[in-house]
């Protein structure tokens, strides 16, 4: 797969429930078929060496809205996805991070992530950051808000403001903004996912659940991002106005 030109790809994993369902399964069953999909697409970004790997794992609405049944159900995957990967994350070079209200999560599963987070603070290869307990609106107004109590402790000018002084300020600092935003599952909608982040990224939509996602569906999406024309609000050479 050939991932040049691509810094960031983020993907909204959907289709968990719909795949179990068409298939007559407890949707318990198609969170754990998801994962499968995580192990491979992780590994075949890294393989690639795309610098950064954004997926929506978990929305503080998922989090506050599904059946207590189904949120342990996924804490319980997500814990073992912790420790089970790490030694396929140290072969490869992934290095995990994370944005979201992390440490909302039960305390058991913050611990495994913090510590797949110090294991691979070290890895030089691609970077997976996981959305967990994650709203793209929430992300910006905490950013507001510490950007405020900079600019009352003296530490910037409101005068000399400027978007990176705001974006210094979100979840992760250091995640570039998004490239290609790929949704699985067939949905047309952002779900409050990366909103600063992806403002410019080209959206690729394909009706695939996550369950069934692999490295054939990611290079469709890549072939797509590479027929678009990426204009940033302007235009191309010799285009008429």
């Amino acid at each position: 797969m050939d991932v040049t030109g691509l810094r960031h790809i983020a993907i909204i994993m959907d289709g968990n429930g719909r795949w179990a369902r068409a298939r007559g399964l407890a949707r318990a069953r198609g969170h754990r078929a998801g994962v499968d999909s995580v192990r491979d697409i992780v590994t075949d970004c890294a393989s690639a060496k795309l610098e950064w790997l954004t997926l929506f794992a978990l929305s503080t609405e998922n989090y506050r809205r599904r059946p207590r049944t189904e949120i342990r159900t996924l804490m319980a995957l997500l814990r073992r996805f912790m420790i089970a990967e790490r030694a396929t994350f140290m072969k490869n070079g992934v290095r995990l991070r994370t944005v979201g209200r992390v440490d909302e999560l039960p305390p058991k599963v913050v611990k495994e992530i913090r510590a797949t987070e110090e294991l691979t603070a070290g890895n030089d290869g691609t970077v997976l950051s996981l959305a967990l307990n994650y709203g793209g609106r929430r992300e910006i107004l905490d950013a507001a808000r510490r950007l405020a109590a900079a600019a009352q402790s003296g530490e910037v000018d409101l005068d000399d403001l400027s978007e990176d002084d705001l974006s210094r300020r979100l979840d992760d600092p250091l995640m570039p903004d998004v490239d290609l935003l790929v949704r699985t599952a067939g949905e047309m909608r952002i779900s409050n996912f990366l909103l600063w982040q992806v403002s410019y990224g080209e959206i690729h939509v394909t009706p695939t659940c996550w369950p069934d996602f692999r490295r054939a569906n990611l290079e469709a999406a890549v072939d797509d991002y590479r027929r678009r024309s990426r204009r940033f609000g302007g235009l191309l050479a010799g285009e008429e106005r």
